[in-house]
């Protein structure tokens, strides 16, 4: 039996940029991995193959693990296997679960079948663009689409609050009113209220937050209570709803 953690995501700056041809928007973005994980459990000596999701409540035809788990055996031999996939992170809450509960199944299943990193970042890409920059977790600089991932300077010394309402917002909602809004840039973070370790560098701000305060008109009340309970400067993870100090 394996165990491997999927690490929730903070977006701690997510830049924007007008779609491509393809329909897809390029983004720069600085990318920070965290404690708060789902859980992964994989046997290999089942009689055949199980998938349960226990936790948080999902649907289990939208999780990335049994895709994952397909497209990896169309490139090598699999043993049935008896997965199990404990959710902890919410979903539609912009901190990447689904994406990193494939990569963790990527890893899991390189690990147990000797699948080679090429032929998994290949798999990951497919799978959505969020993945490949859970292979590599940390501190990290992403660009393209999302699937364009580089280390950057590792954070030291810095510590996060994390909250998420009660309401979801959908990533390709929020990307279509921003596109509608003909693309804002959200309000940048002043360098005097971030940690010394995030100052002076790419600005810290979320160009899709505009976006989410217009869809969805409880969520500007959500931030407003966060800012008065934190005492401090809030931002929107991803395409939200999740926020952070």
């Amino acid at each position: 039996m394996r165990r491997y953690e999927a690490p929730a995501k903070l977006n701690l700056a997510l830049h924007v940029f007008p779609p491509r041809d393809d329909g897809y928007h390029p983004v720069r973005s600085l990318v920070q991995t965290i404690d708060w994980c789902d859980l992964l459990t994989l046997d290999e000596g089942a009689d055949e193959d199980t998938f349960e999701i226990t936790g948080l409540e999902v649907d289990p035809e939208d999780n990335l693990v049994a895709r994952a788990l397909q497209e990896v055996r169309a490139a090598a031999i699999v043993p049935p296997l008896a997965l199990d996939l404990e959710k902890r992170i919410p979903p539609a809450a912009g901190l990447g679960g689904g994406s990193s509960d494939a990569a963790a199944t990527l890893r899991a299943l390189a690990d147990l079948v000797g699948v080679d990193d090429s032929r998994v970042a290949e798999i990951a890409s497919g799978l959505g663009a969020d993945v490949a920059l859970f292979l590599t977790g940390g501190t990290l600089e992403v660009t393209g689409i999302g699937e364009l991932v580089a280390p950057a300077r590792a954070l030291q010394s810095v510590a996060f609050a994390v909250a998420v309402p009660e309401f979801g917002l959908s990533t390709a909602e929020v990307y279509r009113r921003w596109d509608e809004m003909e693309g804002p840039e959200g309000e940048p973070i002043s360098d005097s209220l971030l940690p010394p370790a995030l100052r002076g560098g790419m600005p810290m701000r979320n160009d899709l937050l505009p976006a989410a305060l217009d869809l969805e008109p409880a969520f500007g009340d959500f931030i407003s209570d966060l800012r008065s309970l934190w005492a401090g400067a809030v931002s929107m993870t991803g395409s939200g709803s999740g926020c952070f100090a």
